[in-house]
């Protein structure tokens, strides 16, 4: 697929994408813990979504992610939210990220990519990390295409469909882009050289390598000592772009609701993935604007 987001992908330097929308919100102190994450504050307090946004921006971050990861009509069902008031939630995440961009002292092309997670983002029960639902192809392919087309009709530059765990939901989304019209990059989740369902990364990239709508594929939410294996799997897989937006490395200890140890997220590492091929680099959970400036830093090198 032709466009000028795929366009930048294969001139200059790497795309910076920014860091963790949750981390962000709650570091300017926003609760998110139910079932909605940072999709409550679209409906709640939406001014703070573009701060976050735009927090990236100003750290040197090219791309923003929408915050509606975990932005799906069931999930807002729950809330006593219906179907109208759901979509134009999904559409007020890449307002949002526009206006961010608005307010941004930069002269760099900024872009937006509307998020759509896995699943079990939506049953808010930690199974995006496992995948294998119970569900078929199918299945999965009814419930992530009409949110997909409600998000593709706000008009953001790419679509990413991200922390998928297994090759089933991969092929699911991948049936459920086509024909909307906007380009899309499809991100794992990995432990290791394989998908957190346990398939080998050679198999899951190559699902995506003949996709038109696929510019760029790769992996986020998992650990930084993961990433490089994966980003020189994806180019030799694919041939094309990659994407990579690793969390810190920290650890969540569910019992203290506290994350443990120390971030692996490093300059060193960042400058692995370019060298890699990675076209656009961020972090994902934990990883803040500060990390994001230094990722910028590198994408200059």
């Amino acid at each position: 697929m032709t466009s000028d987001f795929a366009d930048a992908l294969g001139r200059g330097r790497p795309l910076v994408l920014d860091g963790g929308m949750s981390n962000q919100l709650e570091s300017a102190g926003h609760d998110l813990s139910d079932g909605l994450w940072s999709a409550r504050l679209l409906a709640e307090e939406p001014e703070a979504v573009t701060a976050a946004h735009l927090a990236y921006f100003e750290a040197g971050a090219d791309v923003a992610i929408t915050a509606s990861y975990q932005a799906t009509f069931e999930g807002f069902a729950r809330r006593g939210i219906g179907r109208r008031g759901a979509a134009a939630l999904m559409a007020s995440s890449v307002a949002s990220a526009r206006e961010a961009a608005r307010r941004a002292r930069t002269d760099r092309r900024l872009w937006v990519a509307a998020s759509a997670g896995p699943y079990g983002a939506m049953l808010a029960d930690g199974s995006e990390y496992r995948g294998r639902y119970g569900l078929t192809v199918a299945e999965l392919e009814r419930f992530h295409r009409p949110r997909l087309e409600v998000l593709a009709a706000a008009g953001p530059d790419v679509l990413a469909l991200e922390t998928v765990p297994d090759t089933d939901e991969a092929a699911a989304l991948l049936r459920a882009v086509r024909g909307l019209g906007v380009p899309a990059w499809l991100s794992y989740t990995v432990a290791g050289g394989r998908t957190r369902a346990g398939q080998p990364l050679e198999e899951a990239f190559a699902l995506a390598a003949d996709a038109d709508e696929v510019v760029a594929v790769g992996v986020n939410c998992c650990a930084p000592q993961d990433a490089a294996g994966a980003v020189a799997t994806a180019v030799r897989v694919t041939g094309g772009p990659v994407v990579v937006y690793p969390n810190s490395g920290e650890s969540w200890d569910a019992g203290a609701r506290g994350w443990t140890g120390r971030s692996a997220f490093t300059p060193a590492r960042v400058r692995q993935w370019r060298d890699a091929g990675a076209r656009l680099i961020g972090g994902c959970c934990r990883v803040g604007p500060q990390e994001i400036a230094s990722v910028a830093a590198a994408a200059q090198a």
